[in-house]
């Protein structure tokens, strides 16, 4: 049986899909994991000024991916945008870059969400080191079985899962509004001044945990193949997810300081529960846990779905290990792939602090995915001009410049995690020049036959 290409992923999922597949891949247990991070960081009441930031740089960054994910509608996202923007010379380079690093950053995503998940479980059964990194690794084993499927089974699932995830953020905020006990204002007050340079670096630091919480805006175009009437509804769920989320991450945020003192929640390792324990009681604490661990095990399906395809596109296109490019013969999904993603997750999972994991993923990404195609971007519109677009970015170039800026500003706040992510690129160009030229192309070999 021969390797199958792209061109055989079926277009089978609609607007109302991809927008759940974004939204509970932008949840996750990011906000519920990084609220206190980000109080701690910033040290006062204008943390929440890190979450605009935050929702500022997700809508400039979601103009570009609208743009390239509108045009060039296909599985593996920013492989075929960055292979495309930088021609036939730098592309191929480019998005090399881009799989290779998607091979590490991908499964930090996943064991971050499984580690935030353990945290939550530890909140209803107690539990030992070794026994949060057990239940860690098997969240991450049951998501891979439940992507074993048909990308239509899997478009149904997704939207299931977000309404599980918009039914608990509901609940927070309108408990919040509803118990309000101490008065919030996240303007400046005393002595606090609002744009000095140490307040700038304090929104910069604490905007690396901001930005993780909202990242997946773009993982509908990861799934390009998979979407139906593309050149509409890529961008139209890219800004409907980015809109929505914003304003629910601000709610619970100020649902959740008008309830528990911001100086007292940015002590609590379980925010969230510690938050409905004051409202409501133990009881209905413990089922506010249960419903986080469903948002976190719904941002796992939706991250591994998402990323699964991009070493598959690089494979089909020649481009990465062939192995990478099997579509399963009877379900037609990158099987090897997922396994991949699935098994990295799991052992990242039980080996790395989550602090750690979150600045890493952003450190990886911010060069050679987000700057490097808001550059391409440009070129492209250089080269064959606007004429054939589905969506044209809005206020060009304003959201490239302004992109690309406060990108370098959260690269540069990451502080020394931004060497690793130097070091990883350069290790991946070393591969890439070491190793080009010897990749089997599509159809040079078969897919073994699954029993």
């Amino acid at each position: 049986m021969p390797i199958l290409s792209v061109e055989l992923m079926k277009r089978e999922i609609s607007l109302l899909q991809a927008t759940s597949i974004n939204m509970i891949d932008m949840v996750g247990i990011g906000p519920f994991v990084t609220m206190t991070i980000v109080m701690q960081t910033v040290g006062s009441s204008l943390f929440l000024w890190a979450w605009i930031f935050g929702a500022v740089t997700a809508l400039m960054d979601g103009m570009i991916w609208s743009e390239l994910g509108a045009a060039y509608p296909l599985a593996g996202g920013s492989y075929n945008f960055l292979k495309e923007a930088y021609g036939p010379k730098r592309g191929p380079l480019m998005s090399f870059l881009f799989v290779w690093q998607t091979c590490l950053q991908a499964p930090l995503v996943v064991a971050s969400a499984a580690i935030g998940f353990s945290d939550y479980f530890g909140y209803l059964i107690p539990l030992a080191d070794w026994e949060r990194k057990a239940v860690s690794a098997a969240v991450v084993v049951l998501v891979v079985l439940l992507l074993y499927r048909n990308i239509r089974e899997i478009g149904k699932i997704s939207v299931l899962i977000w309404s599980g995830v918009i039914i608990t953020i509901l609940w927070i905020i309108i408990s919040g509004f509803t118990h309000q006990r101490v008065s919030y204002s996240c303007l400046p007050s005393g002595g606090q001044k609002m744009f000095s340079g140490a307040f700038g670096l304090l929104i910069g630091q604490a905007s690396v945990k901001t930005i993780y919480s909202y990242l997946g805006y773009y993982n509908v175009c990861h799934l390009g193949s998979d979407i139906k009437d593309p050149g509409r509804n890529i961008p139209r769920s890219i800004f409907i997810s980015i809109i929505c989320i914003t304003v629910l991450y601000l709610a619970m945020n100020l649902s959740i300081v008008r309830v528990i003192p911001w100086q007292q929640a940015m002590l609590s390792k379980t925010i969230v529960a510690d938050f409905m324990r004051t409202i409501y009681g133990p009881r209905m604490a413990s089922i506010s846990a249960v419903l986080i661990l469903w948002i976190a095990f719904g941002s796992l399906f939706a991250v591994l779905l998402g990323y699964s395809r991009v070493p598959y596109a690089a494979a089909a296109d020649g481009q990465f290990f062939p192995v990478f490019a099997w579509l399963h013969p009877r379900k037609e999904f990158p099987y090897i792939s997922l396994l991949f993603m699935g098994a990295l997750g799991l052992i990242l999972s039980v080996t790395v602090p989550l602090k750690h994991a979150i600045s890493a993923i952003l450190a990886m990404r911010i060069l050679v995915q987000f700057i490097a195609q808001a550059v391409g971007v440009v070129m492209l519109r250089r080269r064959k001009g606007t004429a054939g677009l589905p969506f044209k970015m809005w206020l060009y170039p304003l959201p490239v410049i302004l992109s690309i800026g406060i990108w370098l500003f959260i690269w540069y706040s990451t502080g020394l995690v931004a060497v690793f992510g130097l070091v990883l690129a350069l290790i991946g160009a070393i591969v890439f020049f070491l190793t080009r030229g010897r990749w089997t192309k599509p159809g040079a070999h078969n897919v073994p036959k699954i029993n």
